[in-house]
Parts: C-alpha cells; sequence; structure tokens
C-alpha cells in the first residue's frame, strides 16, 4: 500500500460518542473515497464486527481500531490502537475497566451543572447515548445545545465541562504502560491521537513520546481533523525524531459536530512510514 492511500484511522459511532451507526460511517467514507478505513470508538470495541462487514460491503479495506482513554501528568491523553484482535480477553477486560467509571462521573457533572442552574442533566445526556457505560462530555455538550444554553458544541467546551468551568469532573483512566500493552498484546499497534490538542509543556510532550516509545508505542497520528497544516509538519518532525510510524484520521463523530468529514484529510507529508505499511498482513 502506498503513502498516498486515502486511509481514515479515527472515527466514532454510536458505540462511544458519534452519531452515525458503523454501517452508516462505512457508507460516507466509502462515498468520500476511503480506501482503507478504521473504526475507533473509544475504550469499546463492541461495533467491530459491523464495521468490518460494512467496509467490505463498499469496496473498502479495514483495519481494527480502538481510542483508549489515558491519564499522564495530570491530562487525558488518548492512544489509539490498529490492526489488533478484538477478541483479545485482556484488551477487552482492561476497556471494561477504564469504562468503569464513567457512571459515576457523569451523575457528579451533572450534580455540578445543576448548582449552576441547569437541571436533568444526567438525564438529557442519556438521550444521546447508544451505550450507557460509554456516557461523556460529549453528551452532555450535545444536551447543552438541544437546551438551548449554548449555540454549538464548541461554545459549550468554552463555558462548561473543562478544567475550571462548571461541569468538569477529572477522571482517572488507565496508564500509559497499560494502554499500549494491551494493543501489543492482542497483536496491534498503538499510536498516539492528535498530539497537537494536548497541552503540554516541552518538557511534558518530550516525556510522553519517550514513555510511549519505551513502553512499545509505534506510531503518531500526524494528520487528523484538528490539526493545522504548521501542527501536522511539527508532528512529522517528531515521528522522525522518535522514529515512529505516520497515522492518518478524521477524529469524526458527526456530520453536524466535525471539522473534517471523512476521507477528507490532506496527505502524510513526506519521508514518513504510514502506519498501514507496519500493518500490511492485518488489514482485512
Amino acid at each position: 500500500m502506498n503513502s498516498q492511500l486515502n486511509a481514515d484511522l479515527h472515527c466514532h459511532s454510536v458505540v462511544s460518542d458519534g452519531t452515525l451507526t458503523p454501517e452508516a460511517l462505512a457508507a460516507r467514507a466509502a462515498a468520500n473515497g476511503v480506501e482503507l478505513w478504521a473504526l475507533t470508538d473509544h475504550d469499546e470495541v463492541g461495533g467491530q464486527q459491523r464495521a468490518q462487514e460494512a467496509a467490505h460491503a463498499h469496496g473498502m479495506k479495514y483495519l481494527t481500531g480502538v481510542e483508549i482513554s489515558v491519564t499522564f501528568a495530570g491530562q487525558t491523553v488518548h492512544i489509539i490502537g490498529l490492526g489488533f484482535d478484538p477478541e483479545d480477553a485482556a484488551m477487552r477486560q482492561g476497556l471494561y475497566d477504564t469504562r468503569g467509571g464513567r457512571g459515576a462521573r457523569a451523575r457528579e457533572m451533572s450534580d455540578q451543572l445543576a448548582l449552576v442552574g441547569i437541571k436533568n442533566a444526567y438525564e438529557g445526556a442519556l438521550r444521546y447515548v447508544g451505550n450507557p457505560e460509554l456516557i461523556s462530555r460529549t453528551h452532555f455538550a450535545r444536551f447543552l445545545v438541544e437546551a438551548g444554553v449554548c449555540r454549538d458544541t464548541n461554545e459549550v467546551f468554552r463555558r462548561f465541562l473543562t478544567e475550571g468551568k462548571p461541569g468538569f469532573v477529572p477522571h482517572r483512566w488507565a496508564n500509559l504502560r497499560d494502554a499500549v500493552h494491551w494493543i501489543n498484546e492482542a497483536g496491534g499497534t498503538a499510536v498516539i491521537a492528535h498530539p497537537a490538542r494536548y497541552k503540554f509543556t516541552a518538557n511534558e510532550e518530550f516525556a510522553l513520546f519517550s514513555e510511549f516509545k519505551t513502553h512499545g508505542g509505534r506510531g503518531v497520528e500526524v494528520v487528523t481533523g484538528s490539526h493545522t497544516a504548521a501542527e501536522a509538519a511539527r508532528y512529522a518532525e517528531t515521528a522522525k525524531e522518535f522514529s515512529l510510524v505516520a497515522s492518518r484520521g478524521s477524529d469524526f463523530h458527526s456530520p453536524d459536530e466535525s471539522h473534517t468529514d471523512l476521507g477528507r484529510l490532506p496527505p502524510l507529508p513526506g519521508g514518513l512510514t504510514p502506519v498501514w505499511e507496519l500493518l500490511s498482513d492485518r488489514v482485512r
């Protein structure tokens, strides 16, 4: 497979916090020219079989995917796993444990929002949840838009649900070592998702990449929906510095919310090894 392949290896369905089914996502990806696709729901592999069957029905190649929530240096970092066995028992148990705290966290978020006059936020957020185990800030954001509190989800995250704002409740996710280990032991490759989104100092970012590599991480998402051209160039250099393969994915959640549609990303910068070359024997 060539480096200019239209691969989209990061998106979300109703199984986590997207608004489309795996089948609808596959149809949208194929219509936009995607040749290699992965569904990467948060901390959940329940949509993988459906996604793979839908990808094949539309003539696309498929890689299994997941996006694991990790706590590193006091922040939430996302690690994408690609090309793993979704039936691997240790991975499934690890993901189950990672999901476990979301329900209690969601009720605490609702209680905090009630203190600033926003009632019944938990019940409102549940209307947007396909999988109650995976209730998240995104579901609360959709409720706040529906309720007329904010115009769109971007405004929600400026005013609520982030550190220092009403409704923010931190959650301790998996640790970096365990997340990378689950992916590797299941036969896959671990990738740091959208690195420009994290608010790390230069030293903290160096520590993230160094520890990730030490634990067996192999890739970084260079081109993604939230990266500018300058950020893609920056993390292309980081990939070279740490000898990491490069990934590409829109991080698509919804036709109404996402900045970048499935399959509409620019190509990877030159001089990088695409993650799909490393995973050629895992493509289905």
